[in-house]
């Protein structure tokens, strides 16, 4: 790249030397030659990101800049800090990066040209480069030519902050300035803190545009009919979106607007625990060279990946362009979504494998995002623990959670789209006494709920929950379908049941602005 300096919104940086949109297979050499990674048997590229083996929620905080603080929605998941710290670490992190070599991406965020966000990736490790090339939308040779950033951010995982001296909590930090368009990143070699700080961007910008920006995956039948999933990690939204049967058209990240949805990214970013090779063969054949893989057990000697083990992290993670998905939809966009289902990962064992939800019941649903922490998967947890995040995202809004919640409801009305809530988690009991949800049973409920089969169906209400449960579907067990039969104590699971919705009705107090008919879509506690 035949540039001195590197100029980001009124900052420099002088690298000894910039690299700009190599090809891949330039940085998986750039990655070896460093010592960074290792290739797999299957030709991925193997990472660790050491101490950081996922996002640092804690250590991430907004630019109180003048002209935006108003709109954000502060608190836990929106930090303040004053602009002068934000200048402060930017001119440390541009001087730490003076005199190094340089990796950069110039490409977008946003499949839909209409909506597009055009950004630059500025990275210290050349394999954080290859992620951001496979994981954001990659510019044709004419895009790139007349490229020009309208968001930047800085990864330099190698620069640690001072805590005392910088106003950070910790040596990690994600910064962002909406007032610079600008994010630095330090402290931590996680990748995906790049990919999330982009849609923490998209959340801020898109709902001005009228564009409800959504934590789904979204896919599109040979009938051309277009489905979401939203859900938390774990819950499976990539798997199940994942479908031999239908094209993808985006695993995580995606965008409403009055045409139809679009996707965010231009790859994917899939979980691997217990990946298999029968179960998610979409997946496991992505997982090749091209494909960056963090933190996955590696035989020294045999460079097969072992993705049962939970050695280094649970959350062992694949990135790889959505190309590698066969059939995936590229340019990802796609009509208006005639199905919207919410997964969650249900870990007391107490609600349906699927139900169907109301206008009311979907927005109770999507502002309450509820799903569970499992024992052993957190220092301190011992038994489940029920987690909310609003709009199954909430660390990724810099807005309140009602102004989505309000673009989603005006959607499903004007579109009469079906919204089910169905349960990934357990069954026959809560997690240690039952089981996990047979997956062949949970593809049989979302096949049928995309077919339109399960409105065929008898519903009946739910006694605690209020959701309308169905009393048969195909392919799946009559008995299946009720929770409270696949449990040996009935009281049990009456108790259990009440608890899950005294955790809901304690949720839902924050939202005390929603209208009474949302509100009272809840469980009945």
């Amino acid at each position: 790249m035949d540039i001195e300096n590197l100029d980001v919104s009124g900052a420099t940086i002088k690298p000894s030397k910039i690299y700009r949109n190599l090809a891949p297979a330039e940085l998986v050499e750039h990655t070896l030659k460093k010592d960074e990674g290792a290739l797999t048997r299957s030709g991925a590229l193997r990472v660790s990101t050491g101490k950081h083996t996922g996002r640092s929620p804690k250590d991430k905080f907004l630019s109180e800049d003048p002209d935006y603080s108003e709109q954000i929605w502060w608190g836990e998941v929106n930090q303040p800090i004053k602009p002068e710290i934000f200048e402060g670490l930017l001119a440390k992190v541009t001087t730490y990066l003076n005199d190094k070599e340089l990796y950069v991406f110039d490409g977008f965020a946003g499949a839909d040209p209409q909506y597009r966000l055009s950004l630059r990736v500025i990275n210290e490790v050349a394999w954080h480069n290859l992620f951001a090339h496979q994981l954001f939308l990659r510019p044709s040779p004419q895009e790139l030519k007349d490229h020009q950033a309208e968001f930047t951010v800085i990864s330099a995982p190698n620069f640690k902050a001072n805590p005392e001296e910088d106003g950070t909590r910790s040596e990690a930090f994600v910064l962002l300035s909406f007032a610079r368009k600008l994010v630095i990143i330090g402290g931590t070699n996680y990748a995906g803190e790049v990919k999330k700080s982009i849609f923490t961007v998209m959340n801020y910008l898109m709902p001005e545009r009228n564009v409800l920006p959504m934590h789904c995956s979204a896919n599109i039948g040979s009938d051309g009919k277009v489905a979401l999933f939203f859900g938390l990690s774990g819950t499976g939204k990539t798997t199940l979106s994942a479908d031999p049967n239908r094209r993808l058209i985006g695993d995580d990240e995606h965008g409403w607007s009055d045409s139809g949805i679009f996707n965010f990214e231009g790859g994917c970013y899939a979980k691997c625990i217990s990946l298999s090779r029968e179960k998610e063969p979409q997946i496991w054949n992505a997982i090749r060279f091209g494909c960056v893989v963090e933190n996955v057990v590696l035989d020294e000697v045999t460079r097969k990946a072992d993705y049962n083990s939970s050695e280094i992290t649970e959350n062992t993670r694949a990135g790889y362009p959505i190309n590698f998905i066969p059939g995936a939809v590229i340019p990802g966009v796609g009509g208006q979504p005639e199905t919207v289902i919410f997964l969650t990962a249900d870990a007391f064992g107490v609600l349906p494998p699927v139900s169907r939800l109301s206008p009311a019941q979907a927005m109770y649903h999507f502002l309450s995002g509820y799903t569970s922490k499992l024992a052993g998967t957190e220092t301190g947890i011992t038994k489940p623990q029920a987690t909310f995040s609003a709009c199954f995202g909430s660390p990724f809004l810099p807005l309140p959670p009602t102004r989505y919640a309000d673009m989603l409801g005006e959607r499903i009305e004007k579109h009469k789209a079906r919204v089910y809530l169905v349960n990934t988690g357990w069954t026959g009991g809560a997690y240690g006494v039952g089981e996990r949800m047979s997956l062949p049973h949970t593809r049989a409920i979302v096949n049928a709920a995309l077919s339109g089969e399960l409105e065929k169906a008898d519903f009946t209400p739910h006694p605690v929950f209020q959701i309308e449960v169905p009393k048969s579907c195909p392919d799946v067990p009559t008995e299946v379908l009720d929770p409270k039969n696949t449990w040996a104590d009935k009281d049990d699971y009456d108790k259990n049941a009440r608890e899950l919705a005294q955790r809901f009705a304690k949720n839902s107090e924050q939202f005390s602005e929603v209208s009474r008919e949302i509100l009272e879509a809840g469980p009945m506690s």
